[in-house]
């Protein structure tokens, strides 16, 4: 079982078990439960210690995480790795793969595949995925190794840690310049998985920020930089729609049938804060070969290499 360790700072002396795990370790009030019942779930020093016992500044605290229980059965299957330690990985979705299994619906998935991965290892892994990506959305997606650092990297979290995704997006039509996109979107009545844009205020809409930026462009189709300021399902083939320039190959919000046979979408580049050491990791994965042949085609593989000020 994994191992979290954490040294007690000067400001949490004299603090009880309880106080510097939730308020200065981010640990989840549901985890901490878990904690209590593991063997040496919480030791100080090596001793196990209570909810309420007192630390010291200097004492190490070591977290036992409780067992996974696997409920994805497992799928082997091609898995491109592009980062992993012991508490994250990262992999490079293929498009026409579906994240995780869902009602109705067969095939395999990432998730049967990650966990035919550590099975082959002889771990046991529950797929705990940070962001999703659709079935024909290609790209990086983040998941977390133990409950603590799911719910560290959970959006929303208190003391949790964001995590920003840059997108690349192949629009039809000429687009050129930047801008931002703040649409509410719902579910379309009447259709259980379609969105559209519904003006502020109206019932259901939530809202949704997207920024967009042109890297290259012709009367055909343009290469945009995307950023999603909301994790929204749908977020930015609904805004690109909306703007005119709907995603190629996105016959649910479009009507390009000819371009590629999937909306061309990548999720291509990704920054954190590590959910337990605090160091920035920065990754990238380069655009599958359906969107890349596009490119090459017109020149713009200059293009590629252009991620809005990080440091790659």
């Amino acid at each position: 079982m994994p191992v979290i360790v954490y040294t007690v700072p000067e400001e949490y002396d004299g603090a009880l078990v309880k106080h510097f795990l939730r308020r200065g370790c981010g640990v989840s009030s549901r985890l901490f439960a878990r904690l209590k019942q593991t063997e040496e779930g919480i030791t100080a020093d090596g001793t196990p210690v209570r909810a309420v016992d007192i630390l010291r500044a200097g004492q190490t605290v070591r977290l036992r995480m409780p067992p996974d229980t696997v409920r994805v059965e497992a799928a082997d299957l091609p898995l491109s790795i592009v980062y992993e330690d012991e508490a994250l990985l990262v992999v490079d979705k293929p498009p026409y793969l579906a994240g995780h299994p869902s009602a109705g619906k067969d095939g395999p998935t990432l998730a049967a595949a990650i966990v035919a991965h550590y099975e082959r290892e002889g771990t046991p892994f529950a797929f705990r995925p940070i962001n999703r990506l659709d079935r024909n959305t290609s790209g990086l997606l983040l998941a977390a190794k133990n409950p603590h650092a799911a719910h560290r990297l959970g959006s929303g979290n208190p003391g949790g840690t964001r995590v920003e995704k840059e997108y690349r997006a192949l629009v039809l039509g000429r687009l050129e310049g930047s801008g931002v996109i703040e649409q509410p979107i719902r579910v379309k009545p009447g259709f259980g998985i379609t969105r559209e844009v519904v003006p502020p205020g109206e019932e259901g809409g939530k809202y949704c920020l997207t920024r967009w930026e042109s890297l290259a462009s012709s009367d055909d189709f343009s290469l945009v930089r995307v950023r999603i300021e909301t994790g929204r399902t749908h977020q930015i083939r609904v805004h690109m729609a909306w703007l005119g320039h709907p995603l190629a190959g996105d016959t649910m919000y479009g009507e390009d049938t000819e371009t590629l046979p999937r909306h061309a979408l990548h999720c291509a580049a990704m920054r954190f804060a590590h959910p337990e050491t605090g160091r920035e990791i920065v990754l990238t994965a380069p655009l599958p070969e359906d969107m890349a042949a596009l490119l090459h085609g017109r020149g713009w593989d200059a293009e590629l290499g252009r991620w809005g000020g990080w440091q790659i």
